[in-house]
């Protein structure tokens, strides 16, 4: 069975890149990146997409100084060359347009480092430690024009301990965006996740999420 071709948007180190290179390496996984793309030229996550083999492109958007239609043109005509089917937007900081959207309805989504819908935009550890939250976490969603928002596909909790600070709490965070990003990925690939409205429907046995994406206190 041939599998997802993804097409991964990074701005910096690529972290969850890794991780999803990381599950596209194992035997069986349904899903392979068949390209990187950064609109940064020096993105540390281009590296890793090269010694993994992985072919790269960069767009900069500096090169399109007012123009944005212009640049995501490019980036569009990039992944559609390498035959992308599902983008992941994987540390990609650039607000993406209502055209750019639509262009990938229901073949974009994004990983945010909080539960949505709780602190959308940024500095979610931060304002989490600040509203006394007993629980963050990440999800994994569907992009839609509207920053942050989307059918969610998978969310991880994650406990806020005493004496946490916002380096501490993102450090616990990332190590479950690092599982729970592969473990979306594959109910998409395998048909599994289906957009219903505003909601995602997930047909099938899914695993204990508990397990499967919280790292030990």
């Amino acid at each position: 069975m041939s599998k997802l071709k993804l097409g991964v948007l990074i701005s910096g180190r690529g972290s969850n890149l890794q991780a999803l290179i990381d599950a596209c390496a194992a035997p069986g996984f349904p899903a392979e990146i068949a390209l990187v793309l950064s609109n940064k030229a020096d993105a540390f996550g281009l590296e890793r997409a090269s010694g993994a083999g992985i072919a790269t492109a960069v767009v900069d958007h500096r090169g399109y100084p007012g123009d944005k239609p212009a640049f995501e043109a490019a980036m569009d005509a990039a992944l559609r060359e390498a035959g992308v089917e599902l983008v992941c937007l994987a540390g990609f900081m650039r607000l993406l347009s209502p055209w750019f959207v639509g262009q990938w309805h229901n073949a974009l989504i994004n990983i945010h480092p909080s539960l949505l819908p709780s602190f959308k935009g940024l500095d979610t550890h931060e304002r989490a430690l600040a509203a006394g939250v007993r629980f963050h976490g990440c999800t994994v969603h569907y992009v839609r024009p509207e920053m942050d928002e989307g059918p969610i596909i998978a969310q991880a909790a994650v406990p806020v301990l005493p004496g946490d600070d916002g380096h501490r709490l993102a450090d616990r965070v990332l190590l479950s965006e690092h599982r729970l990003y592969p473990h979306a990925v594959r109910l998409i690939a395998e048909g599994r996740a289906r957009v219903d409205g505003d909601m995602v429907r997930i047909d099938g046995p899914v695993p204990d999420l508990a397990a499967l994406v919280n790292p030990p206190l």
